[in-house]
C-alpha cells in the first residue's frame, strides 16, 4: 500500500527533457504519522539548478550553462539551524507525529560516472553507468512524474520502501506508541535509488546498517538481490531512476548534521529535547499502562511514572516491555 509524502522536497523527483536536467540535492527532517506517512518539517537546504545542454550536434548530452532554481539553506548557520530544530520539535508535539529522521536527495550523479552519489552509498560503476543511461532515456521520453496538490492545496506524492530490509524504515505499526516505541533507539541510516513507476516513487534501499537497541551494531551490505530488480525493471522499462536518497533515521539523525557540535549545547534545544523526550514517554506509557497498572492496582502508576528520574523511567519502561512479553507468552501457551 503506497504511503504520502506531504510538501516533499523538490529533488525527489527532480525532472529532465533533451533540453536540459534539474540537478542538486536537499536534506529535510521528516516526521510520520501513525499511518505511516511522511512530513517534511522543513528543509536544512535545497540547492537546485537548471542544466542546459548545448545544441550543437554530438554535445547534446554535455551542460553548457546552469541557472539556480531554488536556494534556501540554514546547514551553515548555527542560530537559524537551532532554531528551526527546536520549531520543529514542537510542531511535531503539537501536531502528534514523531520525529523520523533527517532525508537527503541527491540528482547530481545521473551525468558523471564519476560523481559523488551520496554519502554510504558505494556502487559498481557498471551498474551506475545503467543508471545513467535510463536517466538519459527518461529525459528523451520526459518520463518524470509530477508532484500533486491535494484538496488543501498541499504538495504530496505516492512512495513506497522497496527491498528486503524494508522494514528498516517502514517501521511496522498501527498507533503512534507502536511506532515509537521502535524508533526510540533508533539509529542508523539506509541508502539507495528513487525510481518512478505508475507516478509512485519507489524508494529501493540498496544498503543500510539501521539497528534499533542502544548497544546493537550492524555493518553495511548491498541487497545485491533488490538492484538486480531495479535492473530488470529497467531493462523492461517499467523503472526509471529520479534521484538518490538516504535517510538517517530516529531523533539522534541529529547527530550527522555538520553543525551538530556547535548547537547541541543549546539551553532552548535542550529544552524542546526534554518537552519531546516526555511528550514520547507519555506514548510508550500509554503502551505499557495495562501491564503496568495489572502489577500495581490501587496505585497512580502514571503519577509515579512521571515523578521518577529519567534513569529510573528507563528502567521501569524496560520492566514493563518484559512484563508485555511474558504475558504474550503465556497467552499464547
Amino acid at each position: 500500500m503506497p504511503l504520502t509524502f506531504y510538501n516533499p522536497p523538490s529533488s525527489i523527483l527532480a525532472s529532465g527533457t533533451t533540453e536540459g536536467v534539474a540537478i542538486g540535492g536537499s536534506k529535510s527532517i521528516i516526521s510520520i504519522d501513525s499511518n505511516h506517512n511522511f512530513y517534511n518539517e522543513g528543509n536544512i537546504y535545497t540547492e537546485m539548478s537548471w542544466a542546459k545542454f548545448y545544441e550543437e550536434e554530438g554535445l547534446a548530452d554535455q551542460i553548457d550553462t546552469f541557472t539556480t532554481t531554488e536556494y534556501d539553506s540554514i546547514r551553515e548557520d548555527p542560530e537559524a539551524l537551532t532554531d528551526a530544530i527546536i520549531k520543529i520539535i514542537y510542531q511535531i508535539i503539537n501536531n502528534q507525529k514523531i520525529f523520523y529522521g533527517i532525508a537527503d536527495f541527491e540528482v547530481d550523479a545521473f551525468l558523471d560516472v564519476n560523481t559523488t552519489v551520496i554519502p554510504g552509498l558505494k556502487l559498481d560503476y557498471k551498474i551506475i553507468n545503467k543508471f545513467m543511461e535510463a536517466h538519459q532515456r527518461s529525459r528523451e521520453k520526459n518520463l518524470f512524474p509530477t508532484i500533486n496538490l491535494n484538496e488543501k492545496g498541499i504538495k504530496t506524492i505516492k512512495f513506497e520502501f522497496q527491498g528486503s530490509k524494508k522494514n528498516n524504515l517502514h517501521i511496522k505499526g498501527s498507533k503512534l506508541e507502536d511506532l515509537i516505541n521502535r524508533l526510540r533507539l533508533a539509529k542508523g541510516f539506509a541508502v539507495g535509488l528513487v525510481c518512478t513507476s505508475t507516478n509512485a516513487a519507489n524508494l529501493y534501499i540498496m544498503s543500510d546498517n539501521i539497528v534499533f537497541s542502544k548497544d546493537e551494531l550492524a555493518e553495511l551490505y548491498i541487497d545485491e538481490e533488490n538492484i538486480d530488480l531495479i535492473e530488470y525493471g529497467i531493462k523492461r522499462k517499467i523503472l526509471f531512476p529520479i534521484s538518490y536518497f538516504r535517510i538517517d533515521i530516529g531523533i539522534r539523525s541529529l547527530e550527522t548534521l555538520e553543525l551538530w557540535d556547535k548547537i547541541k549545547d543549546s539551553a532552548e534545544l535542550n529544552k524542546a529535547f526534554g518537552y519531546y523526550d516526555r511528550y514520547i514517554n507519555a506514548l510508550i506509557y500509554k503502551k505499557y499502562k495495562p501491564a503496568a497498572q495489572s502489577e500495581k492496582i490501587g496505585r497512580n502508576s502514571e503519577d509515579d511514572f512521571y515523578n521518577m528520574t529519567p534513569k529510573e523511567r528507563k528502567r521501569a519502561l524496560k520492566d514493563m516491555e518484559k512484563t508485555i512479553e511474558l504475558l504474550t507468552k503465556e497467552y499464547k501457551e
